[in-house]
């Protein structure tokens, strides 16, 4: 083995720290050898070619001034055709004397005025300098390009061209008399376009930019027609000078004449010379010009699939955003377009969009509509590339939106591509803001750095879990965040009362119904923001409570005021409650048809209070609003009890002067400034029903003690912590299964596991991350305990599995999207599985509430889908009615959308679409969802209207209850109302109850016309058959001719009627089948079929939602009310019981031990 210390030799004793730092002074006797580098530039050719051709801006100084050489040597051959005369024949004597005293005989051509021309001597001088310029800068390029094969460089055509040009003026120095001699100096064009197209290449290099292949092409094509041209005109006229004599004007007319194709005849070649050289440019012509066009259009073809540029000029003086995506389809862009336009002061912008793939013929088409053609910009390139983001004019843009592709299978890796495109986009504009949509939330915390986020689980599954307890709840925040593009239409009920002028939903127009028209209408309130001090609703609330401007201002105007923000905290205080004080730097949120700004306010008359007290009650729409909401003065106050209630199931307790005869119940009035002793001083922490510290018997049967805490782990990064329910022992993981028994129990389905609430069932592909965000507000701290429902995940949906875990007991069933089906070949085919799913479910429970999530809101139609039901062919057209009006949201008169049963999370794309305009709506929209908590925000809960609560009658009153008892806000109203007939179809009906049946269908069946007969005038007793008794049966015959001739309008219907009555037998027949399916199964695996309701049927019920309803709006039984809640903790008092103090303690002890949802 060979010793490395032998081998490397040590380091020598002058290598010291001095010598390094003051260099080694013995190397001249050492071995070492001084080596220099590219040696081989340092020759003199080398340093030419380096100047010449390498270097781009000497290269560029080069190449313009040889371009200025040739457009010269073309000008000195004009100057020279304009100054010549051709009859002088000068030239001619200098070579022959008898040249010019020769005669042609007719038909010979005279070449001597085409050999000779005039030249005067200074323009001789000039074209001999620039020919021997131009001549010796060609030699030295060739030398210095030349790479041993000398015939390839002598024949390239622009060397060829430049001898010609060159050297005849270089023998006339030397031959004097060859100075007049003819030299086709207007040959010079095509060396000035070669030199032309050099510099544009160098001038690219120069200014390091990507030089466009279209202009490259362009300027090619215009500069070859301009040398066709002028080398055409310039042989016309020479040859012509021994025949017509054509002028440059001349030459030129015919060119233009013969080149257009027009060709008049007047101007035309004498001699076949001219006539010879007009032949050889017009086919050099059809053979040049094709292939420049061809190479054109190719040019032209790629850059419509790739995009132009957006150009730095308008990127300077118009404002632009990009829009970044990984491939667009039709509906994401015009859903993007309609909500990003629906802003006036947009309407100038341009839309930039910054796609990898290739546009689609929809899109296409679509961009091709002079709408959006002249403001949408599409760019085929990826937002990693630094050149794209150029052509983009990304640092110019005004803000930047990047969409992930929701229909990949593999989400993550979406993620991942969303990610690197919001890094990318930082990197190169650090200054554009940024809207990153994105779809796992463990993703989240690595898009932190941008402007605004939405992550589509984490909303997905808030919405989810607050449709379970506050119904329809994806369908109120789809309609806050979309953008109404309706019309000034009069709204009766509300101008009255304001005198102001509103904005109407587009939607309510046309609708043929009156819960249409109400869901319509109310369809187009918005969240808006205001300054206080600016603001005619909210400025003389300055200095009163919260609870108080917001009453009063809803009272007074109709808008609704859900929040502030001070200036200067940036979170947002959804109903602070009535010990929040207005400030004039105070930024108002409120809900109404139409911000403030585009509002008109118009004084009462003096009359209309006495015309008001003129007016009786006829319903909801002429109740006056000065006779429902009590005030002082008026009516004697009754202050109510405003102790805590639970966060649901709550009444409104009537006052105790309300049953007097001839009193309307009153309602305690909205202080201007909170009073301490009026508030609310409870412990809205603990729950009211039961005591905080003694579980009740079921929970200690079941084994379940509950906290109140924060939970100790986080799923991800980002999540923002919530105070929920909490368990005081950690469930072991072999007891999460359901349908297997453990150690712990031995439970293998829902029912042995005595539940006192309903399920809550979940129907997922996976247990992501996301389900944190479902869990959560089911378990939120508000909502009492005896009130929490249990959870189950079920990853599959047999009929088996979904009998073990108590479907047929549940509360609703949650089914969300499968991911497994994003990859569909039909991009609409991926609800397929889904939909299949739940109309499965739907067929099978029908009395079941199913919450869906769609892919595509288009699928819609599809949820609980009847074929044959004529109301919901009715919706369809309806629907089809305002898609052709330009509704953006079509879908909206669907039942299962109105009442909450099915939603798209891709409507909420709208919510990052109107953030570059209201940049607080996402922060509103994660308040009311509960996925942020702020201290002192409120929370969106509900409460349903009983029997007892009827007493109130309308909103307004029901607003000002709430107001003054316990600080509640509401915002809105779910109604539930059966689809009743008009009263001409009940008559029909109720004729229907008393015929049954028809005259023919009389005559098939036997059993119907028993019924008939003991349903006649002349009743029988016995139960013998009507055949038998053939007057009756002419009697019965005639009755029923006569009947249809009182009403003969109405035989169609009553027909129509009659066929929904079978298909009410039949559909009633086929549930019993179903019915029987679902009881034997459920036998076989052994449970009990007590609480299977096969015959509960809700189709004949629809469901929608008010978005602050007018004042007057009458309230009805069951009507549910989305309220927003102040903060309990606000109201727990600062001086009070050792409560707070234990419960602070409570709090700290349970984050300290293991706690688990």
């Amino acid at each position: 083995m060979v010793d490395l210390d032998s081998e490397v030799p040590p380091l020598p004793p002058r290598y010291r720290f001095r010598d390094l730092l003051l260099g080694d002074q013995g190397w001249q006797s050492d071995d070492r050898v001084q080596v220099e580098f590219y040696m081989n530039e340092n020759t003199f050719k080398e340093r030419l070619k380096l100047f010449f051709i390498k270097n781009q801006r000497s290269s560029l100084r080069i190449r313009l001034f040889n371009f200025s050489l040739k457009l010269l040597s073309c000008f000195l051959y004009i100057v020279r055709v304009l100054l010549d005369d051709p009859t002088q024949g000068l030239g001619c004597k200098e070579l022959n004397r008898s040249c010019s005293h020769q005669n042609y005989t007719p038909g010979t051509i005279d070449w001597s005025p085409i050999i000779w021309v005039n030249r005067s001597l200074p323009l001789w001088g000039l074209q001999v300098s620039v020919a021997v310029i131009s001549l010796f800068e060609t030699l030295l390029l060739s030398y210095l390009s030349y790479k041993g094969n000398i015939w390839e460089q002598i024949l390239r055509i622009p060397f060829l061209l430049e001898i010609i040009n060159a050297v005849p003026f270089i023998i006339t120095i030397f031959w004097p008399v060859l100075r007049n001699l003819f030299i086709p100096v207007f040959l010079n064009c095509w060396l000035a376009k070669h030199a032309l197209e050099n510099m544009i290449n160098d001038l690219h290099r120069a200014i390091q930019r990507t030089q466009s292949a279209m202009f490259n092409q362009v300027l090619i094509l215009i500069s070859t027609l301009l040398c066709l041209i002028f080398t055409c005109i310039c042989g016309i006229q020479h040859l012509e000078r021994a025949g017509n004599r054509l002028t440059l004007f001349d030459s030129l007319y015919f060119c233009i004449v013969t080149f257009s194709t027009v060709g008049f005849g007047d101007v035309t070649p004498k001699i076949w010379p001219s006539k010879l050289l007009v032949v050889i440019m017009i086919c050099v012509a059809l053979v040049v010009l094709p292939i420049q066009f061809e190479q054109l259009a190719y040019l032209w073809m790629e850059r419509q699939k790739s995009g132009g540029n957006y150009s730095r000029y308008r990127a300077q003086t118009e404002k632009h955003v990009v829009l970044c995506v990984s491939s667009l389809k039709i509906d994401l862009l015009m859903d993007f377009l309609n909500e990003f336009y629906a802003h006036p002061r947009l309407q100038d912008y341009y839309v930039v969009i910054l796609c990898p793939t290739e546009m689609d013929a929809q899109v296409r088409r679509v961009l091709q509509i002079p709408m959006w053609s002249q403001r949408v910009i599409y760019l085929q390139g990826s937002a990693l590339k630094d050149q794209d983001l150029l052509r983009a004019k990304m640092d110019n843009a005004e803000a930047c939106f990047i969409l992930s592709s929701r229909c990949e299978v593999d989400r993550t890796a979406a993620d991942h591509q969303t990610i690197l495109r919001a890094w990318a986009v930082k990197d190169f504009a650090p200054n554009c803001p940024l809207y990153v949509q994105i779809l796992k939330p463990e993703n989240k915390f690595h898009i932190k750095f941008a402007d605004h986020v939405v992550c589509e689980e984490e909303f997905k599954y808030a919405m989810l879990a607050l449709n379970c307890i506050c119904p329809a709840t994806s369908t109120l925040i789809t309609l806050l965040v979309h953008t109404s593009r309706g019309h000034t239409a009069p709204w009766e009920a509300f101008r009255q009362l304001t005198g102001t002028k509103q904005t109407l939903n587009r939607e309510s127009q046309q609708s043929p119904e009156q819960w249409q028209k109400m869901y319509g209408r109310c369809s187009g309130n918005e969240v808006y923001h205001i300054n206080l001090e600016e603001s005619t609703f909210f400025a003389e609330y300055e200095g009163k409570s919260f609870t108080y401007a917001s009453f009063h201002a809803h009272k007074k105007f109709g808008v609704c005021l859900i929040g502030v923000r001070k200036e200067d905290n940036k979170n947002i205080l959804l109903n602070p409650g009535p010990r929040y004080i207005m400030s004039s730097t105070d930024i108002c949120f409120y809900i109404n048809i139409t911000k403030e700004e585009n509002s008109a306010f118009k004084k009462q008359e003096k009359t209309r209070k006495n015309h008001e007290s003129k007016l009786s009650y006829h319903g909801a729409s002429r109740l006056p609003v000065h006779s429902i909401i009590a005030s002082m003065g008026t009516v004697a106050i009754d202050l109510q009890d405003t102790g805590c209630r639970g966060a649901s199931g709550a009444t409104l307790a009537l006052p105790a002067e309300g049953g007097k005869e001839g009193r309307r119940p009153s309602i305690a009035p909205v202080l201007e400034v909170a009073d301490s002793s009026s508030l609310p001083t409870c412990d809205l922490l603990s729950d009211q029903s039961e005591d905080e510290t003694t579980p009740s018997d079921d929970e200690v049967s079941a084994g379940f003690e509950y906290a109140k805490g924060y939970p100790p782990y986080s799923p991800y990064i980002g999540s923002s912590p919530t105070f929920c329910h909490l368990l005081h022992e950690k469930v072991p993981f072999c007891c999460l299964r359901l349908d297997k028994g453990c150690q712990h129990n031995y439970y293998e389905d829902a029912k042995a596991y005595g539940f006192k609430n309903k399920l809550i069932i979940v129907a997922a592909e996976t247990a992501g991350n996301g389900l944190y965000n479902f869990i959560v507000p089911l378990r939120a701290y508000y909502r009492p305990k005896k009130e929490l429902n249990p959870i189950v995940l079920l990853l599959d949906n047999p009929l088996d599995d979904l009998l073990r875990c108590g479907v047929t007991f549940a509360a609703n069933m949650v089914v969300v999207d499968k991911e497994s089906t994003m990859s569909a070949e039909e991009d609409y085919m991926a609800d397929a599985k889904t939909i299949v799913n739940v109309q499965t479910l739907f067929r099978l429970f029908s009395s079941l509430s199913i919450i869906t999530e769609l892919t595509h809101p288009a699928n819609m139609r599809f949820m609980q889908f009847r074929a044959k039901d004529c109301y919901s062919l009715a919706l369809s057209k309806l629907e089809k009615k305002e898609r052709e009006k330009g509704s953006n949201l079509a879908f909206m008169f669907r039942l299962p959308f109105a009442a909450g049963r099915v939603f798209s999370i891709s409507m909420l794309d709208t919510l990052l679409y109107q953030s570059f305009v209201k940049d607080y709506m996402i922060s509103i929209t994660r308040l009311l969802l509960g996925l942020d908590t702020t201290p002192g925000s409120g929370f969106l809960c509900s409460m349903k209207i009983t029997e007892e609560d009827l007493w109130i009658r309308t909103y307004a009153r029901l607003y000002q209850k709430l107001c003054s008892s316990t600080g509640d806000i509401p915002i809105g109203v779910y109604r539930t109302e059966s689809q009743k007939l008009t009263t001409s179809e009940s008559r029909e009906m109720a004729s229907q109850s008393q015929i049954s049946i028809s005259v023919e269908e009389w005559e098939d069946t036997k059993d119907t016309k028993e019924q008939f007969s003991c349903r006649g005038n002349h009743r029988n007793s016995t139960s013998s058959d009507q055949s038998d008794h053939p007057l009756l049966r002419r009697k019965s015959m005639q009755w029923a001719r006569r009947l249809s001739r009182r009403a003969p309008r109405h035989s169609a219907k009553t027909a129509e009627k009659i066929n929904q009555q079978r298909m009410n037998l039949y559909r009633r027949s086929e549930r019993q089948e179903l019915a029987e399916l679902v009881k034997n199964r459920m036998k076989h695996l052994g449970l009990s079929p007590a609480g299977y309701d096969e015959m509960n049927d809700h189709q004949n019920t629809l469901s929608y939602i008010l978005i602050n309803p007018s004042p007057d709006t009458r309230l009805e039984l069951n009507d549910i009310v989305y309220l927003i809640r102040p903060d309990p903790l606000t109201y727990v008092p600062n001086a009070g019981p050792s409560r707070k103090d234990s419960f602070c303690n409570t709090v700290g002890q349970d984050t300290r031990e293991e706690t688990q949802l």
